[in-house]
């Protein structure tokens, strides 16, 4: 029985493995009715790119990540985090030189591995920005919510705040009914993203000026505020249980805030809206994970220093780092929170334009509905796959606490890291000659290395975080099965 049905078993798999060829996805790119326009240019990627990295990282994930995980070795769980960005970004350098079509790491995916891996990795990137996005927007409220507590406008608990906490000891009610703010800014950026792509970039390149200088200047005034007893233990001993402080805490930790350095993730998404993909997003990448890395470092510092990293589990660290110094510093807390506001605005921008050019690539393959790939007459963007986008991501983001949506945003990047680096080594093999405007260096070190280190992020997750990725891959199997497959445009191709 078995040998009568392995060619039936492979018929089914050569299926699974259809591939997009490189010279598919180039026609497709040069295509006068892709429906989406060339305005982005090389400092406005790598602007986008800055204004997704800077912001959910520096202005909350870094206080989760040293309160519940590393504690003020918080600085080497960035480290780390940016050691596999920086490899996984050499591959996706690589894979957007060659492959200038919106759908980050999902377009790599099927030209390397074939339609059923690129059907994961994009559900996967859908976590990733979706819940992005909405983790962003918790973190705006945070701010918001403080900042107008200064000017004495207290916003009710029971409509600024998530309904669930997430912690060490589980799941807890807050008694809020939901979290407004974080709903009403997803709503904002994503009327803007339908506007138009030039629009939203002039919008973001502002707001990443803006917040440079507020975080530069966090770091030069924070410094003569920093008691470095709070630095002590820099690394504090491990409480037994995997993840909580130590080596193994730096480690959980890189993981939780490897989410903050998916940025340079999201301009790979607009391949096919840059003037010059094949120089520019290599560029774009790289600069933007090298600007940010550094930032991240001094803010982690500066941060712990001034404040002990068992206080920092809260939505606006940064925040309650200029409450704690003092009146010294009072003059600067009405900028660092209007920067921070500002900031994460750009972050939720960038995190939903991600997410719908990921559900426009797919609809535009036939494995997600018609609709998500129609792009307005007017404003040529994918008005029904942002508003789509818009409309989910204020659901999550006014019911689940930060710290959960974070660490789900995490597993799903690292994931789609391993991916990529794996399909460099792929494509090597299979297209040994392919034009490659940037070629990833010492291949097959750098792929196999970044791999590797995204996994082990990957690993040292909790295991709830891995239950909820599984979950959340069988929805998506579901619907592969049901609808993508019996739609995808390469099956039917393939069946002429």
């Amino acid at each position: 029985m078995t040998i009568l049905n392995a060619p039936k078993i492979f018929i089914v798999m050569r299926k699974l493995l259809l591939k997009k060829t490189l010279a598919e996805l180039n026609k497709q790119a040069d295509s006068e009715n892709n429906g989406l326009k060339r305005h982005l240019s090389a400092m406005n990627l790598t602007l986008l790119g800055v204004g997704c990295v800077i912001g959910a990282g520096i202005f909350v994930l870094t206080g989760t990540a040293a309160q519940m995980h590393a504690g003020p070795a918080v600085a080497l769980s960035f480290i780390v985090s940016a050691f596999g960005c920086l490899l996984a970004g050499l591959c996706y350098a690589e894979f957007a030189s060659m492959i200038p079509v919106s759908g980050s790491a999902y377009t790599y995916g099927y030209a390397t591995m074939g339609e059923f891996v690129a059907w994961i990795i994009g559900w996967d990137l859908i976590l990733e920005y979706l819940f992005g996005s909405a983790t962003v927007a918790v973190g705006w409220s945070g701010y918001v919510t403080s900042f107008l507590k200064d000017w004495g406008i207290n916003l009710p608990a029971s409509i600024s705040q998530s309904p669930f906490v997430y912690d060490h000891s589980g799941w807890h009610t807050t008694g809020a009914i939901v979290n407004f703010p974080a709903i009403f800014i997803i709503l904002i950026m994503t009327a803007l993203l339908v506007i138009g792509i030039k629009e939203s970039a002039k919008f973001n390149n502002a707001i990443v000026l803006v917040k440079v200088i507020v975080i530069l200047l966090f770091i030069g005034f924070g410094i003569s505020h920093i008691d470095v007893q709070n630095w002590t233990p820099f690394i504090p001993e491990n409480t037994g249980v995997w993840g909580q402080y130590g080596w193994s805490g730096i480690l959980t930790g890189a993981g939780v805030v490897f989410f903050a350095y998916i940025g340079f993730d999201a301009v790979s998404t607009m391949s096919q809206e840059a003037k010059n993909p094949k120089r520019d997003m290599p560029m774009a990448i790289l600069s933007s994970l090298v600007i940010c890395t550094v930032l991240y470092i001094g803010v982690s510092l500066t941060l712990t220093g001034i404040v002990n990293y068992k206080d920092l589990n809260v939505s606006a660290p940064i925040a309650l780092a200029i409450d704690r110094a003092g009146a010294s510093l009072v003059w600067l807390r009405p900028i660092i929170k209007v920067g921070a506001i500002a900031g994460l605005s750009s972050v939720v921008l960038v995190l939903l334009l991600g997410q719908s050019r990921i559900f426009y690539a797919m609809s535009s393959d036939g494995l997600l509905w018609k609709s998500f790939s129609k792009t307005h007459k007017k404003f040529k963007t994918p008005h029904i796959a942002t508003l789509v986008t818009g409309a989910f991501a204020a659901f999550f983001a006014g019911i689940f606490p930060i710290g959960l949506l974070g660490e789900l945003v995490s597993i799903g990047t690292l994931l789609a890291f391993v991916i990529v680096c794996v399909g460099i080594l792929i494509l090597r093999k299979t297209e040994p000659n392919a034009p490659r405007p940037f070629k990833t260096p010492w291949v097959p070190l750098v792929p196999i290395l970044g791999a590797l280190v995204c996994f082990a992020q990957m690993a040292s997750l909790p295991t709830d975080t891995w239950v909820r990725l599984i979950i959340w891959m069988f929805i998506g199997f579901v619907i592969y099965f049901t609808y993508g497959r019996k739609h995808s445009h390469a099956r039917k191709r393939s069946k002429k």
